[in-house]
């Protein structure tokens, strides 16, 4: 995690219509993010914009459908490189967006999964955020409202109890009250964004993924000053979408949660990451009193091992079907496999 002195970078995570897009839109104060329901629509794809907002200089990522089940996998974890090149080097805060509504197994399961996929590391950098604030009874508060479910209350807590509500469509009016206003709610939002960021000691969420990814695209943007005449904005946005479009090719080998998993700081899916790299039997143990789940070591330092041995065969691929092959032969290859130091591995 480092310093850094340009905008806020803030990621927003939920399932498709929880509301996020409009959420950007009423924190900006325009609409700016297009609204859509479809996990296929080009338009709903993950996407960043920056603006002023009350002094600060803010910039938003809609991720689309990260926590989505119902989209594929290819599509899911586009959305999720796509999440991460956008906010490389790493968010200042991540903003988790869950609709006022009745709690159906759909929605635990969304929550559980939001706590199994963020590592308390990340959790120390996000708040809850609801929509549909309108769907609160009379006279509730947000907090009313969480305190009455035990899975959302424990996730409010693990994002130190940081929680706030909108009502995209009915709150815009101001009509007197203090606390059903989106005015005042968002006031509310950005005084928890910059005490997220106080109590980080201004730093920004990153880990090594993050960091691979700012280098990379530095080293784009370096390529085209030297060949273009382009603005900043031109040249940045020139070199994240080749980061983007090289990062696809070379993590299709990896297994959606993994990548997921990677950007969150979680190992939770390092089993389907094993499978995919040809592994098996890698321990994974039972969560821990956070509900968090842990890998030893060595284990995991072999699986990434075999991870790394996958991605850097793709980099010279120039297509998703040449960059699976190649990474596949390279990590089933018999002498990269025994160099994994992992124990049961099975060659098909």
């Amino acid at each position: 995690m480092d310093v850094v002195s340009d905008s806020k970078r803030i990621v927003l995570l939920g399932k498709t219509g929880s509301g996020k897009s409009s959420l950007a839109n009423t924190i900006f104060g325009e609409e700016i993010f297009k609204i859509s329901h479809s996990p296929t629509s080009e338009t709903s794809l993950s996407c960043g914009e920056t603006r002023s907002v009350d002094g600060r200089n803010l910039t938003l990522i809609d991720a689309h459908s990260v926590f989505d089940t119902c989209g594929s996998e290819v599509l899911l974890k586009e959305e999720i490189v796509r999440c991460i090149t956008e906010c490389a080097p790493g968010p200042h805060g991540f903003l988790i967006v869950l609709k006022v509504e009745k709690f159906t197994q759909q929605e635990k399961d969304i929550i559980k999964e939001i706590c199994e996929q963020f590592s308390k590391d990340a959790l120390k950098f996000a708040a809850v955020v609801f929509t549909f604030g309108d769907q609160l009874p009379d006279g509730w508060r947000i907090e009313d409202f969480v305190q009455r479910n035990e899975e959302l209350s424990t996730l409010v807590k693990n994002c130190g109890g940081r929680c706030h509500v909108v009502d995209n469509k009915y709150w815009k009016r101001n009509t007197g009250d203090n606390y059903r206003n989106n005015q005042i709610q968002v006031a509310e939002i950005l005084r928890t964004i910059d005490k997220i960021s106080e109590a980080n000691g201004g730093m920004y969420y990153t880990n090594e993924m993050l960091q691979a990814v700012k280098k990379h695209i530095e080293i784009e943007e370096e390529k085209i000053r030297q060949s273009t005449n382009q603005s900043p904005k031109a040249t940045r946005d020139r070199a994240k979408s080749t980061v983007l479009n090289e990062l696809m090719i070379r993590l299709v080998a990896t297994a959606t949660g993994a990548v997921l998993g990677a950007f969150l700081g979680m190992a939770k899916h390092i089993k389907a990451l094993a499978g995919t790299l040809g592994l098996s039997d890698v321990p994974l143990p039972s969560s821990d009193a956070h509900g968090m789940q842990s890998v030893p070591k060595a284990a995991l330092s072999g699986v990434l091992q075999g991870g790394l041995m996958g991605y850097s065969a793709a980099a010279e691929a120039k297509t998703v079907g040449d960059a699976f092959q190649k990474a596949t032969k390279a990590v089933l290859d018999k002498s990269a496999i025994s160099s994994l130091g992992v124990k049961n591995v099975k060659q098909e």
